[in-house]
């Protein structure tokens, strides 16, 4: 069933174009993972979808008979001042409220009984006459004390307070405006099992590629004012997206090459003959006007990071540190030695000291009991600090350079000589363009002030970088480029993030909060790690298993013998042969792959066209959902395969 549907919609902000001909069909159970470049219009997108923002042309429609509709979560969601959780929940079900508290005063004045009767249906239709269970067991469900003034809380509780007033409501569309900012690891976690779990159909937009790989059913990015459709997984998207840069670029060869050979003839027909082809001069009139209507895809941030002088070998040496707030202990007798090129992740929940620990490596703290020793030369940049600083008011040119057109450039990798660079220039290897130089700050999207952060950044010769939560709102392209640069930048970094993927391709070792009693922690707890999230979420889960009682450990393992049978497991694969019907499965298995993918791929390239969608609406469904039972059956005969292969050598 196609729960929403938009058709050609237009939106255009100034000279600028978000929406230019944008169609998207939404189907009853889809989970659709909106993504694309920063500032391209992704969160006007998702408030046309929600209803808050009317497109300048097109339609949207949305099906009728389905109960409460749609709910909406920002970025920054807002409250009213004062709000207690219970209070700000309720909000969602504030029209059955409203019913049945008239409902209530009409009874009281005894009103006639036809208007009650009236009104008592839709009291029952909006589950009026249960909404403070509903509330209270959403608040249950997502861990929220319900007296708690809003206020008090941090930006991870706020957000899932705005989760649980969406939630209540019970929406057959939920939309979601990046779902995972400051949540932490186990907050996202949990999150991508409640929408993965939930009945009805979901956009979010999110550069988060393990949430998307983990929760989206289909991709739909929004590029240069056109929606185009990817079914699958993000590796598979990427495969996609590189194929249709390419086929695009060979198409805009191709008219380029059209347009250059009409404008030459055009000239040399003039000078020889005196006279004009009218057919030719309105070919050539057409294919200038289409040459300037082309939105070009936009070029690439350009990156790059000055290590400044390079810092002694050793950055921090902490021995048995430990630090204590009043009677809260956060570190305790925590050991480590940081070198000069390190790239250290900082894993753990909202609160529990990252940010503590930070300032004890750099020297802003001292600790309450241990010894921290401190490298020498250390240059450090702090992201935080200078998104603390951020002027709304002040231009981009002044942000990045103020006071001077020009912009040093740190010390030349090291060689003590410093370069210039205009800071038009500058702005431009963010993506920035001339014109928006002297443009407030406060006119930019949430990603594009973290680009800007970032330009701010890299202008500062430091070999210690510390960021924290740097990859909220960037685009994945920008993503990507930053991975590349932190890998191979000559400094230190210290990485605060909860996108697990960014923290993986990044870090080359991990301090982990471990303080979880049921992992078998304490209070205070910071472990180091080689590797990065994954490496750690594995170690984390062996230390569960070793900390659950006993009884608990048996019931989780295989029949009394399976130990012994997995001992010698590892030399009896390769010894015990195939049997006949293992052979023929064997055998049968590279032609059924082949069909498989095959299969995928032509559905693929249905699915990609964002008319299919408004054209064949059920079928779109039917597809998307072959799509994805597709990809369990390639894993499944993967899996069988590897472990058939070696047994048959």
């Amino acid at each position: 069933m196609t729960l929403l549907t938009l058709a050609e919609a237009h939106l255009a902000y100034g000279h600028r174009a978000l929406l230019d001909g944008a169609s998207l069909a939404l189907q009853d159970g889809e989970r659709v993972a909106l993504i694309g470049r920063n500032g391209e219009g992704k969160s006007s997108l998702l408030r046309v979808l929600a209803g808050l923002e009317a497109p300048d042309d097109g339609e949207l429609q949305l099906a009728t008979g389905v109960g409460p509709a749609r709910a909406y979560v920002a970025q920054e969601p807002a409250f009213a001042p004062g709000q207690s959780i219970f209070d700000a929940v309720a909000e969602g079900v504030g029209e059955a409220s409203a019913l049945r508290e008239r409902f209530e005063r009409l009874t009281h004045e005894h009103a006639p009984a036809a208007e009650l009767d009236a009104l008592h249906t839709l009291v029952d239709a909006h589950g009026g006459w249960t909404w403070e269970q509903r509330v209270h067991e959403t608040l249950q469900r997502l861990a929220l004390p319900a007296e708690a003034s809003v206020a008090e809380l941090s930006g991870g509780l706020r957000k899932r307070v705005a989760l649980a007033r969406a939630l209540v409501a019970a929406p057959h569309v939920l939309l979601l405006d990046e779902p995972t900012n400051h949540l932490d690891i186990d907050a996202i976690e949990w999150l991508q099992e409640l929408l993965v779990r939930r009945r009805g159909a979901l956009v979010f937009v999110s550069h988060d590629r393990a949430f998307i790989d983990a929760v989206a059913t289909r991709i739909v990015e929004l590029d240069r004012g056109r929606l185009r459709s990817h079914p699958g997984r993000f590796a598979e998207y990427e495969a996609a997206k590189a194929r249709e840069l390419e086929a695009e670029a060979l198409a805009s060869a191709r008219a380029d090459k059209l347009l250059a050979q009409e404008e030459a003839w055009v000239r040399q027909g003039v000078e020889a003959r005196r006279t004009r082809s009218v057919g030719r001069v309105a070919r050539l009139e057409r294919l200038r006007r289409q040459r300037a209507e082309r939105r070009e895809q936009l070029g690439r941030v350009r990156l790059a990071a000055d290590a400044g002088l390079p810092s002694g070998r050793i950055v921090a040496e902490l021995d048995a540190v430990t630090m204590r707030f009043g009677d809260k202990l956060l570190i305790d007798r925590f050991s480590a030695t940081l070198l000069r090129g390190d790239k250290v992740g900082l894993i753990g929940p909202n609160g529990c000291g990252k940010t503590t620990l930070l300032r004890l490596i750099l020297g802003e703290l001292e600790p309450t009991a241990g010894r921290v020793r401190r490298g020498t030369r250390l240059s450090v940049a702090y992201f935080d600090q200078l998104r603390a600083a951020l002027d709304l008011d002040a231009t981009l040119a002044d942000t990045i350079s103020p006071g001077s057109e020009w912009i040093e450039l740190g010390t030349g990798g090291g060689t003590g000589k410093a370069t210039r660079k205009h800071v038009m220039s500058y702005l431009g290897d963010f993506l920035f363009a001339p014109e928006r130089a002297s443009s407030p700050v406060r006119t930019l999207s949430g990603g594009e002030r973290n680009r800007l952060l970032l330009a701010r950044l890299f202008a500062l010769p430091a070999n210690v970088l510390v960021l924290d939560e740097p990859t909220n709102d960037l685009d994945i392209d920008t993503l990507e480029l930053l991975e590349q640069l932190l890998q191979d930048h000559e400094g230190t970094v210290f990485l605060v993030s909860h996108d697990r993927r960014f923290l993986d391709n990044v870090v080359t070792s991990t301090i982990a909060w471990d303080g979880d009693p049921a992992f078998g922690g304490r209070p205070g707890l910071w472990r180091e790690y080689e590797g990065g999230y994954e490496v750690w979420k594995e170690q984390r889960e062996r230390a569960r298993v070793a900390a659950a009682p006993m009884p608990a450990v048996a019931a989780a393992r295989a029949p009394a013998q399976a130990p012994r049978e997995a001992a010698a497991a590892p030399g009896a694969a390769a010894r015990v042969k195939l049997s006949y019907k293992e052979q023929r499965e064997l055998e049968a298995l590279p032609a059924r792959i082949e069909a498989l993918e095959t299969e995928q791929r032509e559905i693929a390239l249905q699915l990609a066209d964002p008319a299919f969608y408004a054209r064949e609406a059920q079928r779109a469904g039917e597809l998307s959902r072959r799509h994805a039972e597709i990809e369990d059956e390639l894993m499944g005969c993967l899996e069988r395969w590897e472990a058939l292969q070696p047994r048959a050598r």
